[in-house]
C-alpha cells in the first residue's frame, strides 16, 4: 500500500518477469493509486526446477489464480508478508486448488497448522526461504530472504514511492526498527536486492533504504511543524502536509499522519535525525 506522493512520470511501467536466481513475478490486475502497477505475485523456485513457492497470491481474482498455477506448477506452500486484501485474498483458494498450506504470522490467513516467524527457515527442495520480521506497515508484516540476497519485502518497501504505515495496526516506531534492521543486512551486504509487493525490482537496496530513513524524517519534521502551527488532527495535518496531493487520496495519508502523531505523542526521542 503506497502512501501519497507526487507521481514519477518518468518511472516506467513495471510488468513483472524475473528477478535474481530464484524469483519469477506475476502482476496481479489490480493498477490503482495505493497498489501502484498491481499486487507482485512471487513464485519462487530452487534450481534447477524443484516444487515452487507462491509469495502473496494477491486479490481474488480467478484469471491470476490460474496464471499463477500455471506458471508454479507443483505448489510446496504459500506464504503471506501480510493479511491485506491485495495481497492476501487469493490465498485460500489458492491453496486449496494447489494442495498445500499457507504460512503467515496472522493465524486468520492461515491454511493448516504451521504459521510464520522471525528466523523461520522455508525450506523447499533446494531453496531455503529465510523469514525476517518486519513489522510496521502493519504488526504481521514479515519480509522473506534468498539466498541469492534477495529480499521479499511486501508493503515494508516499495518499487516506488513510500508505503503507509497502516494505523492502528501499523506502528511508526516499530517500521522506523524494522527499516534500520534492513538497512544494517543490506550495509552488510546480506541483501542486495530488494523484491517488493507493489513496482520495479530494487537493485541498490542500501541507497534505497537510506532514502526511506531519510523521507521518515522529513515527514516527521514537517508533522512537528503543522502541529506547532495549530494542527490537532490527522485531517488538519494532512491538509497542511500533502496539500500537493489529490484530496482522493488523502484519507489513507491520514493513517500515516495518525501513526506519526502517536510515534512523536509516545516513542520520539527528544534528540537526533527527524526523531528517529
Amino acid at each position: 500500500m503506497s502512501e501519497p506522493d507526487k507521481a514519477s512520470p518518468d518511472r516506467p511501467l513495471w510488468r513483472g518477469g524475473p528477478a535474481g536466481s530464484y524469483a519469477r513475478c506475476l502482476l496481479a490486475p489490480n493498477p490503482g493509486p495505493m497498489t501502484l502497477d498491481g499486487t507482485n505475485t512471487w513464485v519462487l523456485r530452487g534450481p534447477p526446477s524443484g516444487r515452487a513457492v507462491v509469495v502473496d497470491p494477491g486479490p481474488l481474482d480467478q484469471a491470476h489464480i490460474g496464471a499463477v498455477l500455471r506458471e508454479a506448477g507443483d505448489i510446496a506452500v504459500v506464504l503471506l508478508t501480510h493479511g491485506h486484501a491485495d495481497h492476501a485474498d487469493a490465498a485460500r483458494e489458492l491453496a486449496e486448488r494447489a494442495g498445500c498450506p499457507v504460512r503467515a504470522l496472522d493465524r486468520t490467513h492461515r491454511l493448516g497448522s504451521e504459521g510464520l516467524a522471525e528466523g523461520d527457515v522455508v525450506a523447499v527442495d533446494d531453496l531455503e526461504v529465510r523469514v525476517v520480521a518486519t513489522p510496521g506497515h502493519t504488526a504481521d508484516s514479515l519480509s522473506f530472504l534468498l539466498p541469492d540476497r534477495s529480499l521479499l519485502t511486501g508493503d515494508t518497501v516499495l518499487g516506488r514511492g513510500t508505503t503507509v504505515v497502516a494505523h492502528p495496526d501499523g506502528s511508526l516506531g516499530a517500521y522506523l526498527r524494522s527499516l534500520r534492521r534492513l538497512r544494517d543486512l543490506a550495509e552488510a551486504a546480506d541483501v542486495t536486492l530488494l523484491l517488493p509487493g507493489h513496482g520495479a525490482v530494487l537493485d541498490n537496496a542500501l541507497e534505497i533504504l537510506d532514502q526511506y530513513l531519510a523521507h521518515r524524517a522529513q515527514r516527521l519534521d514537517q508533522v512537528r511543524a503543522a502541529v506547532a502551527t495549530g494542527a490537532t488532527s490527522s485531517r488538519e495535518v494532512v491538509e497542511q502536509v500533502y496539500a500537493d496531493v489529490d484530496s482522493v487520496l488523502w484519507p489513507a495519508a491520514e493513517l500515516s499522519v495518525a501513526a506519526q502523531l502517536t510515534y512523536l505523542r509516545d516513542e520520539a526521542p527528544t534528540t537526533g535525525p527527524g526523531g528517529g
